[in-house]
């Protein structure tokens, strides 16, 4: 490579930097091989010859993060406990890479964290400039739905153990702060279709605000979990009640506090006992809504954060009264009578929880009790900057699916979901073709035009009997620890 720079005389560094990119992933890819085939040799000279019948070499190949890498192992026939036959790799076993398929770990991590940030033909284009592989958007975009359909599977697990009295939830808690809101997406049918907006539920729960991190002036949620969805009423709420006992044992949380908007999916909570509160910002915003007149507006605020409620009402039916007009078009005192409205279905709700006398368990060491509100700001960082805006629009499926993804990111978890779903969920081709029956007359001793394998006694350690480049030599020294 140093000889074609040379002669090209000119080369910038972003070419330079490409070339050797592409060495890098080449080199990589030719290690990979020989190390896995090298392995394969080794366990074939260990196993235990009279559990494996050795069946002849298969070629495969597996998308890393570097580039696809095709390679041989030996398939070998053995006896379950059942007595029945059955087919395995033991490459595949000792090495992880049952549970992979056609696709790496490291690099499904990669797509399902890139989706999260960016469009599927951003991500796409992404990952194929900063990988070995070249991805297609429609790749990026089947694995996200596979994988959000996996996470969707599981949900509904966690809801059949939950109606069956066997949730998962030991922990106890004095209180459980839950925020419940929705975001409105533009949809899409077959075709892509244009259709109108339906609403994607949000829901998020925690113990409390951090104690310490109050004192440095940030306010940060302790035990956050978020959840989403684009379910009915009941199948969220069942959902979202599964989410809460996975964790936690429902018979032993203090008191449960629920803030809203006060639409009538949100005051459907699966605990009658929780505590609802109508969510300030939402009230201020209809507030702003109904009212145009800017002094009028003033003074109902006024009302309200003074707690005079009886006040504020009287205040509103005044305006209403004096506001309407024989002029058809004048819709001042309807949208009043819309606010009053209201705030009046959801009266219960006006006072936040700690100004009703509502008792609540003294919260443990490192955690603070205050008022509720956080939801539009997890509406935005969880699902707003992802899928709304950019003209996007989203089939129904699609979009409950990513928001699978984003709730497993913003808790944490996603790369340990990838990595329990990456092999039997999501890349099965490895099992499906173990548990294809093989006869002798179909294991030939080679495949294709490639020479035959090698016997068990040829085993070698990896990067061993290859020619030894600067590079091959750095790695062989790496691997063998010298």
């Amino acid at each position: 490579m140093t000889n074609a720079i040379v002669k090209e005389k000119k080369i910038s560094f972003k070419t330079l930097e490409k070339k050797i990119f592409e060495e890098a992933c080449k080199l990589a890819r030719e290690h990979t091989k020989i190390i896995l085939e090298n392995y394969d040799d080794i366990l074939s000279k260990e196993r235990d010859t009279s559990k494996y019948r050795n069946k002849g070499k298969r070629k495969t190949s597996i998308r890393t993060v570097y580039g696809d890498v095709e390679y041989e192992r030996r398939v070998y026939q053995t006896r379950l406990r059942d007595g029945t036959k059955a087919h395995v790799y033991l490459l595949d076993e000792q090495m992880g890479m049952e549970k992979i398929g056609l696709i790496s770990t490291n690099l499904a991590e990669k797509i399902a964290n890139s989706v999260t940030e960016l469009p599927y033909r951003a991500s796409a284009e992404m990952l194929s400039s900063s990988t070995g592989q070249t991805i297609s958007a429609g790749g990026v975009w089947n694995i996200a739905q596979k994988l959000g359909q996996r996470i969707t599977s599981e949900e509904d697990l966690d809801v059949k153990k939950m109606k069956a009295g066997r949730p998962d939830g030991k922990r106890e808690i004095g209180v459980l702060f839950e925020e419940m809101d929705g975001v409105w997406l533009s949809m899409q049918g077959r075709g892509h279709k244009r259709m109108g907006k339906k609403e994607m539920k949000v829901f998020t729960m925690y113990e409390g605000w951090d104690a310490e991190k109050e004192k440095e002036g940030r306010s940060t949620l302790v035990e956050k979990v978020v959840f989403a969805g684009m379910d009915g009423s009941s199948g969220f709420h069942n959902k979202r009640e599964a989410v809460i006992q996975k964790k936690y044992n429902p018979d032993e949380i203090g008191r449960r506090i629920l803030n809203g908007d006060g639409g009538s999916w949100i005051k459907e909570p699966y605990d009658d006992e929780a505590v609802f509160q109508l969510d300030r910002y939402h009230i201020y915003q209809e507030i702003l809504r109904k009212i145009s007149s800017k002094a009028v507006q003033k003074d109902i605020r006024r009302l309200f954060d003074s707690e005079k409620i009886e006040e504020m009402f009287d205040y509103i039916r005044e305006y209403i009264r004096v506001s309407k007009s024989e002029d058809e078009s004048d819709k001042t005192s309807k949208k009043a009578e819309e606010l009053y409205a209201y705030l009046h279905n959801n009266r219960e709700g006006l006072l936040p929880y700690y100004k009703r006398g509502i008792k609540l368990p003294e919260p443990v060491e490192g955690i603070i009790y205050k008022n509720m509100g956080i939801q539009e700001t997890q509406n935005c960082t969880l699902i707003t900057l992802r899928m709304k805006h950019r003209r996007m629009r989203w089939s129904e499926s699609g979009a409950d699916n990513l928001a699978k993804l984003l709730c497993r990111k913003e808790n944490k978890d996603l790369i340990e979901t990838v990595e329990r779903y990456s092999g039997e969920l999501i890349f099965d081709e490895s099992q499906s073709e173990i548990k294809e029956p093989l006869s002798a007359s179909k294991s030939p001793l080679r495949d294709g035009k490639g020479l035959p394998y090698m016997e068990v006694g040829r085993g070698s350690l990896p990067l061993t009997g290859t020619p030894l480049t600067a590079g091959r030599k750095a790695l062989r020294n790496f691997i063998l620890g010298n």
